[in-house]
């Protein structure tokens, strides 16, 4: 029999308000829709979400209270956001041992992660989790972008810059997914990126880019100069419009993920072989070269010491080390049966909050 094909897994980074959490919802409820369908593994990397309109199979808010880690490091809720998830990452390994069961049943597996973007671009808690998981799975970032809020100079630079920084950090297939299309067609970002005059076009109409004689200002200045700087940037990008709410563009999406996937297996995986194979290499040589110096100064001691060897026993401690009560362990919920195992958008997961009037799109 063949083997099978290892899933993909799409980590879903973005803004706060960009839409990620719906759109992993659209994406899951496109896996559900297909013949056969395909039902995702899904992870909630998000301790601080009060509704998710899916089922996570692994839910960070099973293991760690946002809430309690707020009070009992006397944090903020973005301070919160990082403890948690860098708690959460101290078990990373159960997490990446859950999804690796599930993986001969899968074709997808997929994070939703918080709007805090700094957990990707600088915190330790991002960097472990993106390596941990691209070492194991062919992995994809989807970088989510507020479609409505971009068609601004300023906020389309700052997304660039964003996605610049992820790419060149975690150096994974990056597939831009410029959502809520159905508001705002994302048409002129593609050209934004393509057109260099189109973009300077764009900041010298726009508003606030030139002082009060007419002179472009300073921002106006650095972000002409930033957008040549991301000329090789956008090169080599993979850019799709989508609609979580309607669904258009999904197809093209997992189109784009098919094809990272590919490029995952030929650019990403040799050279994380190659990464690892010098990486052991150096530490086989540090060990080496420590235990040549241990055992040269163990035979100089003995030389000047003989009698002090047979004195030089370690003595076991009978006393056993106490267990840590603090132990917390992940939580697969794909092992508990819930009536229909998938809800759509419209059937939010309340918990004990029944008393919330959620608003109808249109």
């Amino acid at each position: 029999m063949p083997e099978k094909k290892k899933p993909v897994v799409i980590m879903t980074i973005g803004m706060a308000g960009a839409g990620k959490t719906t759109f992993v919802q659209r994406i899951n409820s496109y896996l559900h829709s297909l013949e056969p369908p395909s039902p995702p593994y899904i992870l909630n990397l998000d301790p601080a979400v009060t509704n998710i309109p899916f089922e996570a199979n692994i839910d960070i808010r099973d293991t760690i209270d946002y809430h309690e880690v707020m009070k009992q490091y006397n944090l903020g809720p973005n301070g919160g956001i990082l403890t948690a998830l860098n708690l959460f990452t101290t078990k990373f390994d159960q997490v990446l041992g859950l999804v690796e069961k599930r993986a001969e049943d899968v074709d997808y597996v997929i994070l939703d992660t918080p709007g805090q973007i700094e957990i990707f671009t600088w915190s330790a808690s991002g960097a472990i989790i993106t390596d941990a998981v691209a070492s194991s799975l062919p992995t994809v970032v989807a970088y989510i972008i507020d479609t409505p809020r971009t068609t601004a100079p300023a906020t389309f630079m700052s997304n660039m810059l964003y996605a610049c920084s992820i790419l060149y950090k975690t150096k994974l297939p990056f597939i831009l997914v410029f959502n809520k299309t159905d508001v705002q067609p994302h048409d002129f970002a593609v050209e934004w990126m393509h057109d260099f005059e189109a973009f300077q076009e764009a900041l010298a109409t726009h508003r606030g880019t030139t002082d009060a004689e007419g002179e472009p200002t300073y921002m106006n200045s650095l972000m002409n100069s930033m957008s040549l700087v991301l000329d090789e940037f956008y090169k080599h990008l993979t850019a799709v419009g989508v609609s979580s709410m309607t669904g258009a563009g999904i197809k093209e999406f997992f189109d784009a993920v098919k094809a990272s996937r590919t490029e995952y297996e030929n650019e990403y995986l040799p050279e994380l072989e190659r990464a690892k194979a010098a990486r052991e290499q150096t530490l086989q040589a540090t060990k080496d070269d420590s235990m040549n110096r241990l055992m040269k100064d163990l035979t100089v001691d003995r030389a000047r010491n003989p009698n002090a060897a047979a004195f030089d026993r370690w003595e076991r401690n009978e006393e056993e080390e106490e267990e840590d009560d603090t132990e917390m362990n992940i939580i697969d919920r794909s092992e508990e049966h819930w009536p229909g195992q998938y809800i759509d958008v419209t059937r939010m997961r309340r918990g004990d909050d029944e008393g919330v009037n959620w608003p109808r799109p249109g």
